[in-house]
This record gives structure tokens, sequence and C-alpha cells, in this order.
């Protein structure tokens, strides 16, 4: 067997475990892995090929204008950063430039990143003599329901990167570590954490030094997106963290960490308390035996306690960078499982032996099938919105000027089909309307204060949801052009278009 250089997080590992690890890989198992992560996407893929929901839409029209000329934004000549994955849309609008699906391409891009995932997991618990954890993360990281959800949007592939950051780190690859984390930045800015943590653990480690070539690459490729961002938006960051500030200010809204219990709620039930279980299992078995995944761990700890102190509502998909740490955790579990059936084995403990053998791959093989079970449902629960959303878009394409503006709630699908100047209510694409999201209001304050400050040709509104609005501008000021019946799209409300004119 072969032992890892005597440096770095690699070293540390082996000397807490005290085992030679052979992290090599046949030939005959990168053909099984090849087919692991063709036939994993492309089955995710076709499952979900209609999956869809509205926030990613904003992205795929920052894409779609990149594509066809019109610039970085959102609408044309309103240079403003809202969406917070700048690496996915620049990937987005490469392949928008040999088909207009861009949807489905989004969706294509995340199931190769989530089988990816599992490989990069795979692949770090070989770095780490953890085989158990390892066919926890194939089987279970790729099919988990909310990772799942987040098909279409960054989310995936965000993911697939800070786990690749990780295993790289574990091989002592500093170079693909810097890019794969920097791409992680760029993914989404909460990717940071991820070479802070590495950082960090490498300073403590090898204090002495510096991988310089890794250090200047990363931070080339920040800074480069940096400057850009600066001259051309005025500002590197995304405006949507603050807006979704502002959200969770409301008294309607749900932040982070109260609506982290409301999301697990839904997996305290007979299919998932036994991953809950094993969870708790193997976060303890971290601490006292395999103190090496402590490290992954962190990343887990702190990205819910970065999103806790920000404040931000309650968004599904701010949750799945949740999963992976509890993927693993779950792999450990099993892994204490094992290893306490198989202490002390010998001829007089046959059954426990082979129950050590048994019992986990058991244990995996049916936390799979509930995994599968559920997606197989979710795949039939697709977003009605999606649908009376995208035929609203493609009426507004067809029916008003490319110079009208239209003021909506939920702007993703209805602007990405309409291709029209869009004023959002929620504040994504002008944050100034996001200001008027206080404790003491409600989307419809903020909708009045936008149709009074801005010149709107359209309103497209969700019928009696803006009962004041309704009443008091739109019976003075707008007249009403196409109704959308809600029940024809199994969706609870109708939606209607408002001409207008000041």
């Amino acid at each position: 067997m072969s032992e890892f250089p005597r440096n770095t997080i690699t070293n540390y590992a082996r000397n807490l475990l005290k085992l030679k690890i052979d992290i090599s890989i046949s030939a005959r198992d990168r053909i099984l892995l090849a087919i692991y992560l063709i036939v994993g996407a492309v089955i995710i893929f076709v499952a979900f090929i209609n999956w869809a929901y509205d926030d990613p839409f904003i992205t795929y029209r920052y894409a779609q204008n990149i594509a066809e000329g019109i610039g970085f934004v959102y609408n044309p000549d309103e240079r403003i950063l809202s969406t917070t994955t700048p690496l996915f849309t620049l990937l987005l609008a490469f392949f928008h430039l040999f088909t207009p699906e861009v949807h489905q391409i989004a969706n294509l891009i995340g199931a190769i990143s989530l089988v990816s995932g599992g490989l990069l997991l795979f692949d770090l618990s070989r770095s780490w003599n953890s085989p158990l954890v390892g066919w926890a993360g194939l089987l279970l990281y790729p099919t988990f329901p909310l990772v799942v959800s987040t098909l279409g949007s960054e989310t995936p592939l965000y993911l697939a990167l800070c786990i690749g950051g990780f295993a790289f780190y574990a091989r002592e690859k500093y170079l693909l570590t810097a890019i794969l984390t920097a791409f992680a930045c760029l993914a989404r800015p909460d990717g940071v954490l991820v070479p802070i943590i590495l950082s960090i653990d490498y300073i403590i480690r090898r204090s002495n030094q510096v991988p310089w070539k890794s250090v200047l690459l990363f931070s080339i490729i920040l800074i480069s997106w940096g400057v850009f961002a600066w001259i051309y938006f005025g500002f590197p960051l995304p405006v949507t963290l603050a807006v979704k500030q502002q959200q969770g200010l409301m008294e309607i809204s749900q932040r982070f960490a109260e609506g982290f219990f409301t999301i697990l709620q839904g997996y305290l039930n007979k299919q998932y308390i036994l991953m809950v279980i094993l969870a708790f299992t193997g976060a303890l078995y971290a601490i006292l035996k395999r103190r090496v995944w402590n490290l992954f761990l962190i990343w887990t700890i702190l990205y819910f306690i970065a999103y806790s102190i920000l404040g931000v509502s309650r968004y599904f998909w701010y949750y799945a960078p949740l999963v992976p740490g509890f993927v693993i955790s779950i792999g450990l579990g099993v892994m204490a499982i094992g290893d306490f059936l198989s202490k002390d084995g010998n001829d007089g403990f046959k059954f426990r032996t082979q129950l050590s053998r048994i019992l986990p791959s058991a244990l995996l093989i049916f936390m799979l099938w509930v995994n599968v079970s559920n997606l197989w449902q979710m795949r039939t629960q697709i977003d009605n919105r999606f649908l009376v959303y995208k035929e609203i878009g493609k009426w507004l394409n067809v029916n008003t000027s490319s110079e009208d503006n239209i003021g909506l709630l939920e702007t993703g699908i209805i602007g990405y089909y309409s291709k029209r100047s869009i004023v959002d209510f929620a504040g994504l694409i002008q944050p100034q309307v996001s200001q008027k999201l206080t404790p003491d209001s409600t989307y419809e304050d903020a909708a009045i204060w936008a149709v009074e400050d801005y010149d709107l040709d359209y309103l497209v509104l969700h019928d009696g949801l803006y009962p004041r609005l309704e009443t008091d501008y739109i019976k003075q000021y707008c007249v009403l052009v196409r109704e959308f019946e809600g029940e024809q799209y199994h969706y609870p409300r109708n939606i209607e278009i408002f001409r207008c004119h000041n």
C-alpha cells in the first residue's frame, strides 16, 4: 500500500487514524465511475426535464441578454447585478450561443453537478479512509430531494465546486483547489467559506510554507471578476443579499434560522427519521473518532451560522448546502455502527462480524430507496406557476411594445419569456423598491410605491392579492386587457394584466 506525503491534512488524517491509505483507482473502477456519472446524470435529467421554479429564470435572462449582445443586464441599460451567480450566468450565456433552451441546459448542468458531487464525496472518502461515507455520498447525495429540488439553479454546480475544493485539498492538489474554490465564490458569494476554512487549516498544519502559485491563481480569478464588476456595475457583489435581508424584515416573512426548523419538520417522519438519527450519531462519531471529517462539517456549521446572522428570508434553496454535511454525517453514522459490530470480532463472534458487513449496506440501500421513492413523487409535482407564468410572458412579448415597462411580483419566468423591461415589486431588479419592505409593510406597500414612482405601462397582478392597489390606482389609471384563469393551469388565483396610463 502506498503512503501519502507527510504534510498538510492528509498526513494529519493518517496520524489520527494510524493507517496507511491507498487511494489509487484501477481502470475498472474508473470505467464504473464514468458509467455512474453518465447514467446518473441522464436519469436525473430525464426524470426532471420539466422541473422549474421562478428564481433561476432571473439568471437565465441575464444569460440570454449577454448572448444576444444586450449586455450583462436584466433590463436594457440598467447595470444592476441581480443574479447571485456570475459564473453560472456566463456558462449559460456560452451555451445560449448554440441553443435557445437555456432552461434545459441549466437542468442538464445541474444533473451532471449532482452526480459529480457524489463522485467527489466518494473521492474525499477514499482520501480520508472512510469507504462507507463515500458510498453514502454516491447513493444519497445525488438523490436527496432537497438538493434535487434546486435543479435548474446554480446550487448543484456551486455545491459540486465546494465539495471538489475539499476533495482536491485532501489530495494536496492545491492548484485545482484554488481554481474550484475561486469558481465556487463566483457561483455564489457564500462559497468564500470554503477557501477560508481550507486556508486556516493549511496555516495550522503547515505554517512555514505557503502555496504561492495557488494563492496567486485564486486571487487572479477573483480580482479579475471584481475589477470588471466594479467598473460595470459599480459594485462587485450582487444586490440580492441586501434585498433578501429586507424581505426577511417583514412580519409575513420567515427568516433563515426559523425556516430551517420548518424544513426539518418535513424530514422528521417515519421515512427520514432513520437518517436524522444516523446523522446525529455520525456527527458524534466524527468528534470522537473520525476527527478529520470535522473540517468538512465545519463548513456546514459555518454556513448555517452565517445565513442565520444575515437574517435573509427563507427560500428552500438556501438549505440545500446543508445536505452534503448531512449526508456525510449519515455515512459516518453507518460507519460507526459497522465499527461497533466488528469490534473484537473473532471466531466466537461470526454472526456479529457478518452483521457488521451486511447491516451498513442494508441501511444505505434502504435510505436510497427512501430518497428515490420520494423523488418519484416529487417529479410529478411541477410548480404550476411555471405553466401560467410562461403563457403570460409569451402574451406580453407578442402584445406589448419593447419600450413598455411592466410591473409585477415574481419576475423570473414572466420576465424571461416576455423580454420586456420589468419593475419587480420584491425589489430584486430595482433594489430601491426593497427599501419599502419593512417590519410593518407588505409586498403591496412596495407595489403601490413602485407604480407611483415608475412610469409603468402594464401591471400583472394576482387577483385579490393587492386590494388597495386594485381599489385606488387601477380603477383610476388602468384597464383590464387580459385575464388568465388559474383553474385552467391548476393555479389557485386568476392573474390579470392591466394597461395603465398616467
